[in-house]
């Protein structure tokens, strides 16, 4: 399997709904584009949007927030620092800023910075599902596979039907861990909400292959 070729798919996923995110609806968002058309869902949105909703928003910061993801998808990072800057200096409560900082950072190779960011936004939301997918392939790309892991399992805990963490930790238990077991799991588990994703079919048959291999052996 090419792992360079799963984590360009799973980056550009990643940004793409980071983008369609708010300031205020920014989980509520990810949740409903990850989950597809005929997806079941185990997370209530209304629930969701009612919790963020008391928070009240002031116009200039949601302005900025939503210009410096302008700027993030025009790839100018330096200047969406700035502005993200300004935007948390003036607005802590919400995780958003503070993971989106952690990506342009993390674009420009200041990993201990974007790692310090993606840990303020988990202080905020111990179980955020992008904040923990964004720090799992960041500690998955530096070497450490369990805090990975661990990250991973913290999103997957409350958000069971948020799809790229679940095949993120397939790919890190598959190709890093060795725990084959685990990423049986988790394509398996990404299949029933995504049955057509065929990439990952791929994946799943694999690791049966390589998990009837290891017990035909024994």
């Amino acid at each position: 399997m090419n792992d360079v070729a799963r984590t360009q798919t799973l980056a550009t996923h990643n940004m793409a709904t980071l983008f369609r995110s708010t300031v205020v609806f920014c989980l509520v968002l990810v949740l409903i584009s990850c989950a597809g058309g005929n997806a079941k869902q185990t997370f209530n949105e209304n629930t969701v949007v009612k919790a963020a909703k008391y928070f009240d928003i002031d116009s200039n910061v949601e302005r900025d927030f939503d210009n410096a993801l302008s700027l993030i998808q025009k790839k100018d990072y330096k200047q969406a620092i700035s502005v993200l800057t300004s935007v948390i200096d003036r607005e802590q409560r919400l995780p958003a800023p503070f993971i989106n900082m952690a990506i342009a950072q993390n674009k420009l190779g200041d990993t201990k910075s974007a790692e310090s960011n993606l840990i303020k936004a988990l202080q905020l939301d111990l179980s955020h599902p992008v904040a923990n997918n964004e720090l799992g392939l960041l500690y998955r790309k530096s070497g450490k596979f369990k805090a990975a892991r661990i990250a991973y399992e913290n999103a997957i805990k409350e958000y069971p039907a948020y799809l790229p963490v679940k095949r993120n930790l397939g790919v890190l238990c598959d190709l890093y861990m060795h725990d084959f077991e685990c990423a049986l799991e988790q394509f398996e588990d990404y299949l029933a909400y995504k049955p057509d994703d065929k990439t990952v079919a791929i994946w799943l048959a694999d690791v049966k292959r390589r998990l009837g291999s290891r017990l035909g052996s024994k």
